[in-house]
């Protein structure tokens, strides 16, 4: 530990600007400016110079990029369907889910689509919190409930609220989806209007 810190400090700014400034204090020695006072000189100079040099900063850590989280949300993704085809859902929930896990498959499949959603990182958010959390809390609070249901009836149907988040869960894809295409409708656009104004 020790000598790791020993080791850090020899490599630091601070002890290589000091050690210049040092150097420069052995060349006023040698060319006799500094005098029979040398050593103070350069003891002096090194200290200025370490006093000097910029701080040192920790690395800043190294979190994944977009497509690198991407990745995991499509493993992720594979698990929850492994999930979700052994749910039992009423026919016009399954439905709704059928619905939002090609689109949400589909936003996730490996190719161009992901390469535009990497450079969106609200939408990567969105896809995130749908696949990890939104779309199997839905499932899973449904089936819970409708155990209590069937033991206690009354009330709203569970698979009611159900159908609706998947619902909204659906609008919120199909929002994602549209602002996508309109990012490669500006793309197209722009190419357009670079074609018609370069010179020939």
């Amino acid at each position: 530990m020790a000598t790791s810190k020993a080791w850090a400090y020899v490599e630091s700014r601070k002890n290589l600007t000091g050690s210049a400034c040092g150097l420069a204090g052995l060349v006023l020695t040698f060319t006799g400016v500094a005098g029979p006072y040398w050593p103070v000189v350069v003891a002096g100079l090194y200290g200025a110079g370490a006093l000097i040099a910029p701080p040192e900063r920790p690395a800043p850590p190294a979190f994944p990029d977009p497509s690198a989280q991407l990745d995991e949300i499509r493993a992720d993704w594979e698990r929850l369907g492994a999930y979700l085809a052994d749910a039992d859902l009423p026919p016009a929930a399954a439905g709704r889910l059928t619905e939002l896990a090609e689109l949400l498959g589909a936003l996730l499949e490996p190719g161009w689509v992901t390469g535009v959603l990497a450079q969106d990182p609200e939408g990567v958010h969105t896809l995130t919190r749908a696949v990890r959390q939104d779309v199997p809390e839905a499932v899973d609070a449904y089936l819970r409930t409708r155990w209590w249901h069937r033991m206690t009836p009354g009330g709203e149907p569970p698979e009611r609220h159900l159908e609706r988040q998947l619902g909204l869960l659906h609008e919120e894809a199909s929002a994602l989806a549209a602002r996508l295409r309109e990012t490669e409708e500006r793309r197209q656009e722009t190419h357009t209007r670079y074609l018609e104004d370069r010179p020939n």
